[in-house]
């Protein structure tokens, strides 16, 4: 079984972007919940939505090329798949931080593994219709 090199290219592109993104969201967080001492769910829904901004950005023009003047539209659609990330994520973090005692970052990283995987289907067929 063959992959088409045009999905395997925009996995390649999504995962570029997605780890610079989890770079943005991990050093806001630290940044917010350490020196500032926001607390964890605002430092973590504040990083979100920083790298949710250039994450939009990065993936409409790079990943997918998309050339929609429905930016709009494209936004709106993106920032619902995102803030259903948001909520699973966020919904993780309190079983494996809250509840499992794990280490609030290493919970973080958890999460983020999970939603990826969802965002890039979301994206893919809902956002930018491929």
């Amino acid at each position: 079984m063959t992959l088409d090199p045009v999905f395997l290219e925009k996995i390649f592109k999504f995962a570029v972007v997605g780890f610079s993104a989890f770079v943005i969201d991990f050093g806001t967080t630290y940044l917010l919940k350490e020196k500032f001492k926001a607390n964890k769910y605002l430092a973590n829904t504040t990083a979100f939505i920083i790298s949710a901004s250039y994450n939009f950005t990065l993936n409409r023009l790079w990943t997918w090329g998309s050339q929609d003047n429905q930016i709009l539209m494209q936004a709106l659609k993106f920032g619902c798949v995102m803030t259903t990330g948001l909520a699973i994520a966020s919904g993780l973090i309190y079983i494996f931080s809250d509840r499992m005692k794990l280490n609030f970052y290493l919970s973080k990283l958890l999460s983020v593994s999970v939603v990826m995987v969802c965002n890039f289907t979301m994206n893919n067929f809902v956002t930018f219709n491929h």
